[in-house]
């Protein structure tokens, strides 16, 4: 499904950017100490030196917490109207973790629920606030993607273990005119629930418990079918990208960066070539925080920006791949914002 801003002019901007990691940091060297697994093969493999992990006792809405305010912060407001928490490692299955964060955060009685999407939540979250906005049903919104993966993750598989980390990153939009810098300008999602087998936690829900049989503990970790995963993102994500600039009239070649999901640097290399756009142009941070899944486009823009390679005026396309399966794009010319 392909979506654009109706003809009228109201539009969802996005105002400013927070991010927040732990400060625990997981070196590579520090996995081969107890997998079966070196420095070289894991960057080989995915781009990834290290990650972060948080400590025990620090769950997903302590990052999502400090990764809204310092959105907040930098896009100088302290209300919302709505928060909407992308995330695949929530405080707990019932309730959301979205309304705990929003009361934290001292948003009063703001709307406030989780979306699950896994890597691509937080573009299905993007694109959720957005509708609300455009709709006239919000005025501004908090959209975070927050994740805890070092708390889902077997110890024992070299195959996830040194692929994940933890981390959160949040933006702030307001109401807004679709010609105006900032503005997202249209997104392309889908799902294919055919393949949900290769992205999963196979125990702790009602699927789990409607069986008879006691699940093996080694269930109740993230596994991942890595070779058809990396097929399936590289295609998912540069359809639904093509998709999308087709839609807005925007040539590959006018794209000044690719803000992919942060999964493997090999993917994000595919990702470019599929779209022929010039691989210096994606924006690669995984290599210092692994991948961080509904966090990783957040962490990455955030980053892109403060280091000054994304800036305003610049072409921007965010897309992302995730369990599901999931995917979705969306696009926008960067504005002259902060980030936190």
């Amino acid at each position: 499904m392909s979506v654009v801003p109706r003809a009228g002019r109201r539009a969802a901007i996005i105002q400013g950017l927070g991010t927040f990691l732990p400060e625990r940091v997981v070196t590579n060297a520090a996995l081969s100490e107890r997998l079966d697994t070196t420095d070289e093969w894991i960057r080989s493999r995915t781009g990834i030196r290290e990650r972060r992990w948080a400590e025990s006792g620090t769950a997903t809405g302590d990052l999502a917490v400090e990764a809204g305010a310092r959105a907040l912060k930098a896009a100088s407001m302290s209300h919302v109207d709505v928060v909407v928490l992308a995330t695949t490692t929530p405080d707990h299955p019932c309730p959301g973790t979205a309304p705990a964060v929003a009361a934290r955060l001292g948003l009063g009685h703001a709307m406030a629920f989780d979306v699950s999407a896994v890597c691509t939540g937080f573009i299905y979250a993007l694109a959720t606030a957005s509708s609300l906005i455009v709709a006239g049903l919000a005025e501004s919104a908090l959209v975070i993607g927050a994740e805890t993966y070092s708390t889902i993750l077997n110890p024992e598989d070299r195959s996830s273990a040194v692929i994940f980390g933890d981390g959160a990153g949040a933006a702030v939009l307001t109401a807004g005119d679709l010609a105006e810098p900032g503005a997202l300008l249209g997104f392309d999602l889908g799902s294919d629930g055919e393949h949900a087998d290769l992205i999963t936690v196979p125990a702790g829900g009602s699927r789990q418990r409607a069986q008879d049989v006691e699940p093996d503990p080694a269930d109740f970790y993230f596994t991942m079918r890595g070779r058809e995963v990396f097929t399936h993102a590289v295609t998912r994500m540069g359809q639904s990208s093509k998709a999308l600039l087709d839609r807005i009239g925007w040539p590959t070649a006018s794209v000044d960066h690719l803000v992919g999901h942060q999964a493997n640097v090999r993917i994000l290399q595919s990702l470019a070539d599929f779209l022929d756009i010039e691989r210096r142009r994606a924006v690669v941070n995984l290599d210092r925080v692994g991948n961080t899944s509904a966090a990783s486009i957040p962490l990455a823009l955030a980053d892109a920006v403060r280091l000054g390679t994304v800036q305003a005026g610049d072409r921007v396309l965010l897309s992302a791949f995730g369990g599901g399966l999931t995917w979705g794009s969306t696009a926008l010319i960067w504005p002259e914002i902060e980030s936190c």
